[in-house]
């Protein structure tokens, strides 16, 4: 294999490939990038063996072959060079790197050991508009909690069904599902659990990123699809095993009536409840009480003294005191970007939910801190 390729691309390409490479004492091999030419490519491929990540470089081919060398020590060494053209040449199962003033050899493994990553030629796809994945799926990925009693709560749930996606997380305190619309109908309904870490490299790589995401199926793994501008060709494939389980039958969580519903400035209630948590102890519990024309926000602690805020809102219904974690109402509500919230209570113990005023397709529910 020999290559030129500019040191920018480079560098770009193994920052991405490297999200997901450690320190893998059993398997060394898992340490490593796979370097490979393919037509007028050149790919970069790490995986965990749970997680696999693949992008394509479009540069200048001189010699085929492949090689497979540590990646994060390439990337931090590429990252030295000087911003110029580099000469790329494996050398004795290892690579050779020349750029400007700079040469070296290093060493690296035998590319056969590494392992073969998932292929999806003859797979179901469907396209969604990229940023808007993206974007739903921030508001969703951080909810999700690891258990390892109950693993399918551990990733986030995606439901395909006609002409909508439903994206869903839940740590058993607090849920939150958002709904995106598709162009064309899914030809059936399917559904999956993603780990929250692809989940979490998605953003991370293909955040920002225009143009439409293909998502394969298969019955036990997944892969997020981003090609190119220039070219017919995958930019980036991003390859999942998937949580195996049943997911909860979250919708009959989410409250259908409620006893008081407000309408808040999100900014000033966020703040509010910020401020009340420096005073929530270490059970990190605030105070939402609901009068006729206005919210409290309060908290009290014996070792740092109290905090108690109003915020003028629009109340239907009953009085009531809540009790909250101060950390799942603060999520909710930055994940909400709307300039007011709806704030439907259910009494002082039943779940509450948060949703954007004018934005049907984001729903946050949270459960009291119950009164002993």
């Amino acid at each position: 294999m020999k290559v030129e390729i500019l040191k920018e691309n480079l560098k770009n390409g193994l920052n991405i490939v490297e999200k997901i490479v450690g320190k893998n004492l059993s398997l060394p091999i898992l340490d490593n990038v796979l370097i490979n030419t393919e037509d007028s490519f050149l790919s970069l491929s790490s995986t965990d063996l749970e997680t696999a990540i693949k992008l394509w470089i479009l540069t200048k081919i001189i010699k085929k072959g492949k090689v497979v060398v540590p990646a994060k020590f390439l990337s931090n060494f590429v990252s030295l060079l000087p911003n110029e053209k580099i000469i790329l040449e494996e050398k004795k199962q290892g690579v050779y790197v020349e750029c400007k003033n700079f040469k070296t050899q290093i060493q690296g493994f035998n590319p056969e050991e590494f392992p073969l990553l998932p292929e999806f030629k003859d797979f179901e796809f469907l396209e969604i508009d990229n940023e808007m994945l993206c974007q739903g799926l921030s508001q969703i990925v951080d909810i999700a909690s690891p258990s390892q009693s109950r693993p399918e709560i551990s990733g986030v749930y995606f439901v395909f069904s006609k002409n909508l996606i439903k994206i869903v997380a839940t740590d058993s305190f607090r849920l939150a599902e958002k709904s995106i619309t598709l162009e064309s109908p899914v030809k059936k309904d399917v559904s999956f659990i993603l780990p929250q870490k692809p989940a979490r490299e998605i953003i991370n790589i293909l955040g920002g990123k225009g143009g439409k995401v293909k998502i394969y199926f298969s019955p036990n793994q997944t892969m997020f699809e981003l090609p190119m501008k220039e070219a017919q060709h995958p930019q980036v494939q991003i390859i999942s095993r998937l949580i195996e389980g049943e997911y909860p039958n979250y919708e009959e969580i989410i409250p259908k009536k409620f006893k008081t519903h407000i309408i808040v400035k999100r900014d000033e209630f966020l703040s509010q409840v910020k401020t009340a948590s420096l005073f929530s102890g270490k059970i990190n519990e605030i105070k939402v009480n609901v009068s006729e024309k206005e919210v409290q926000v309060s908290a009290q602690d014996p070792d740092i003294g109290e905090s108690q805020s109003n915020i003028p809102a629009k109340i239907e219904g009953e009085p009531v005191e809540v009790s909250f974690n101060h950390k799942f109402l603060i999520d909710g509500l930055q994940n909400i970007k709307s300039s007011e919230v709806m704030f439907d209570l259910s009494g002082r113990e039943g779940p509450c939910v948060l949703k954007p005023v004018g934005d049907a397709s984001y729903i946050y529910v949270v459960m009291p801190i119950k009164a002993t």
